[in-house]
């Protein structure tokens, strides 16, 4: 892929445009790259950018669990008249902060964020790391397929975006939650977390990964001429349009229109967009099932295919209980229960190899749940 394509590619799935490419391109540039050509590579970049990301993800999750007490948002932003009025009866006269978590809960899930897991598995999805930059060794060591290297491209773009927009809080916030997916730690247990579900319906439909475009836009710009072949998020009469800052378009299969969701910011955009896209594949019958999420089903790979499904949300994590007991020659005779938390019944097997009376239960409840009992 020529590198203009690719520039192009990333500043579309970040939500930002570069006014100095250059800063960009530096964000991909290993030092084992320069240290043979010259010029300047990522490392201070990732610096830069562990540093505003920290504070990026800090607000989300201020924003999320902080109030304050006469219902401002933390943001710094104030109420909207209609919104004072409506609390006015109500309001208290000390305005504290509290918090829905504590120190130690916020810094956890700080760090299940932005960890070199996390941030690797971005790199991934948005299919960055195989555009780095690098020198002959790094090149010939497949260096950028390890998690530490993919994190510091990572850390390294949002470094160049602060450079490039003058430490814009706003910009930098944008695009942190554009890279970031933070629905991914920040959703509620009752809410449905549909950007994700989009992310891996278009990555097994389409082995991609969904196209996003950020816009962020005063109110009066918010309601245009609509435009063709594209379905836009609706909202209930008297709504205060003041809120919808940011436009996100989603782009799925080229035979799907586009989707466009309104929100405060570009995780809640994103959000909209995505239920919008999720609600059309249901009305037109093409979610995928739980069937069509393994394709051969089979006892060898039986715990890896239930491991699968339940991280893709849709039963708990199965637990696996043994007992063992010996045979009239003193052989260990091995039995296994297979449960999920959500499933009424569990499935068992025995077997004189701890390992096969392991995957004989997880077979049997892999069928159950597939609804293909034999």
């Amino acid at each position: 892929m020529k590198k203009e394509l690719v520039w192009e590619i990333v500043q579309r799935q970040i939500g930002y445009e570069f006014k100095n490419l250059d800063l960009l391109k530096q964000a991909f540039t290993r030092r084992s790259y320069t240290e043979e050509k010259g010029g300047e590579n990522n490392e201070v970049l990732e610096f830069i950018g562990d540093k505003a990301l920290d504070f990026a993800v800090v607000k989300l999750l201020i924003q999320k669990y902080g109030h304050l007490a006469n219902g401002d948002p933390v943001d710094g932003t104030k109420l909207s008249a209609w919104e004072q009025n409506l609390k006015s009866s109500g309001e208290q006269e000390v305005n504290s902060f509290s918090c829905d978590y504590n120190e130690d809960e916020l810094s956890k899930t700080r760090s299940r964020m932005v960890n070199k897991k996390t941030l690797a598995q971005r790199m991934d999805e948005l299919g960055f790391s195989e555009h780095l930059i690098m020198g002959k060794g790094d090149v010939q060591q497949n260096i950028n397929q390890e998690d530490s290297v993919k994190e510091d491209l990572f850390e390294a773009i949002i470094g160049a975006v602060a450079i490039d927009c003058g430490w814009d809080q706003n910009k930098i916030q944008l695009v942190v939650e554009a890279m970031l997916v933070p629905e991914d730690f920040l959703i509620d247990d009752i809410d449905t977390n549909y950007v994700r579900l989009i992310q891996e319906w278009e990555w097994q439909k389409n082995g991609c990964i969904p196209w996003y475009k950020y816009i962020e836009a005063s109110y009066q710009m918010t309601w245009y001429i609509k435009e063709e072949n594209t379905i836009y998020q609706r909202f209930p009469l008297f709504y205060d349009y003041h809120k919808l800052k940011y436009h996100c378009y989603l782009k799925l299969l080229d035979s799907l229109p586009i989707f466009c969701g309104f929100g405060v910011s570009v995780r809640e955009a994103r959000m909209a967009a995505c239920k919008l896209a999720y609600e059309y594949l249901d009305d037109h019958n093409m979610l995928f099932t739980i069937r069509d999420e393994i394709d051969n089903p089979n006892r060898d790979m039986a715990v890896n295919q239930l491991e699968t499904l339940a991280r893709r949300g849709y039963f708990s994590l199965p637990t696996y209980t043994f007992k063992q007991t010996y045979d009239d020659d003193g052989n260990p005779i091995w039995n296994c229960e297979c449960h999920i938390e959500e499933e009424e019944y569990y499935f068992d097997e025995t077997s004189s190899s701890k390992k096969a009376a392991k995957k004989g239960a997880a077979y049997s409840m892999l069928m159950y749940v597939l609804g293909m009992e034999e």
